[in-house]
């Protein structure tokens, strides 16, 4: 869990620093050596939205990423890496191992510096250094050369989440007395040895930072406040908290979400985290989603705050006996939103879906939930996820994407990609 119960005390400086040495490959598949993936493609149109095949050899626990920009589109999954073009065409696929191994993918496309990005979490290698790998691409062609920098986070419990600005990297997860890291993007894109700065306690989660500032910010949800911190250049290059503001969120329904039914079994299936898995800041505006307990059930709520932790408008996105589970959001420059989750309940299988708002459509509203297909077969285990993911066109900043995941017949992931504008 990325966010704190709890606020600690923390110096407004790293506890500590060091410089990694990044692993290079040459080419994405390192010039054809990597072991090929190829999962997807199928472009089509389902119900007016032109979508295709992400991932199709899941179990319960995808982990479902994409990030799109450069004419491409980036998906991720605990069982590799795909490149498609924005047309849906399969162009190359490797597995993890191709860049250091690991689980738990988080994605992003540097709108700023151009670049693509992710992490991967391992915890079984050979050496018990438990890397957290971050992988950054030279250019805005995923295809080309990447560079992976290893940080040992030996006492991790789990995958975290990641988030930049147009200067700074950083990532956040749970387990051990530094749970943050911070890392400039230029060297990161550099492909040279690059500073890890590790902060004591959790910052929160890293937020992507779509308008043009270099400082970053990170939000962390208690039982009543929202809490943002800035961190920015100290003046000497190295990072520093530069403020904490601390308001009431004022959340009516902020409860951990209740398992949701399925069809004929008494299977339940997890709901997803009360917790946003991804926070995008957009017009001077933070943005999330997620998930809660509302009269019993599984329920999306969607909000925006300004940067000084005031509460301008949310939504809640719920159904009378079905669960809406695993959102995400995402925000475009004419401040337009898409927000991604999946539907399970007593007479369905786990199955796509979203939700749009324009800018000007009445505050607090969204438009009625649409469908990306329909699941086939209920899950045979409680985990299922963990999460989804929903994202800006890198290159418009105006089409949103989103990766969904549905159960086939035997109950396990598949993947669908859509693009979505917010007419």
């Amino acid at each position: 869990m990325l966010f704190s119960r709890q606020s600690q005390q923390r110096s407004d400086r790293p506890a500590r620093s060091e410089v990694i040495t990044p692993i290079r490959n040459e080419t994405f598949n390192k010039n054809g050596t990597a072991k090929e993936r190829r999962q997807g493609g199928n472009p089509r149109t389902v119900n007016g939205v032109f979508a295709f095949d992400g991932s199709m050899d899941g179990n319960r626990q995808v982990d479902p990423q994409i990030a799109v920009g450069g004419g491409f589109v980036l998906h991720g999954t605990n069982s590799g890496l795909v490149i498609y073009d924005k047309k849906g065409n399969y162009l190359q696929g490797v597995s993890q191992k191709a860049f250091n191994d690991g689980i738990d993918p988080k994605l992003f496309f540097d709108v700023h510096n151009k670049v693509f990005a992710f992490d991967l979490w391992w915890y079984y290698d050979k050496e018990k250094t438990k890397p957290v790998n971050i992988s950054v691409s030279e250019t805005s062609d995923p295809r080309g050369a990447w560079n992976t920098y290893p940080i040992s986070i030996t006492q991790a419990v789990d995958g975290g989440g990641n988030g930049y600005s147009r200067k700074w990297f950083g990532y956040s997860f749970p387990g051990g007395p530094e749970r943050t890291i911070v890392m400039k993007m230029a060297e990161l894109k550099s492909g040279k040895p690059a500073t890890a700065w590790h902060f004591a306690g959790s910052l929160g989660h890293p937020v992507n930072t779509l308008d043009p500032i270099d400082d970053l910010y990170f939000v962390d949800l208690t039982e009543s406040e929202i809490v943002l911190t800035r961190v920015t250049d100290a003046g000497d290059g190295t990072p520093k908290i530069a403020s904490v503001v601390r308001k009431p969120h004022g959340f009516t329904h902020f409860g951990w979400p209740p398992q949701s039914p399925q069809k004929g079994t008494p299977q339940k299936t997890s709901s997803g985290d009360r917790n946003p898995k991804n926070l995008v800041i957009q017009n001077k505006h933070l943005w999330f989603s997620h998930v809660v307990s509302f009269e019993g059930r599984a329920a999306v709520q969607w909000h925006q705050f300004t940067l000084d932790g005031a509460e301008v408008q949310g939504g809640r996105i719920a159904h009378p006996t079905n669960g809406y589970i695993q959102t995400t959001i995402a925000v475009n420059k004419n401040n337009d939103v898409l927000i991604g989750f999946q539907e399970a309940g007593p007479e369905m299988f786990i199955s796509p879906r979203y939700a749009t708002r324009k800018a000007s459509d009445p505050k607090g509203t969204t438009r009625p939930v649409q469908s990306l297909g329909e699941g086939e077969g209920a899950t045979d285990g409680v985990a299922w996820g963990d999460y989804s993911c929903t994202v800006l066109d890198g290159d418009n900043r105006t089409d949103l994407w989103t990766i969904q995941s549905r159960a086939n017949s035997k109950g396990r992931g598949e993947c669908v990609i859509a693009k979505i504008t917010v007419k």
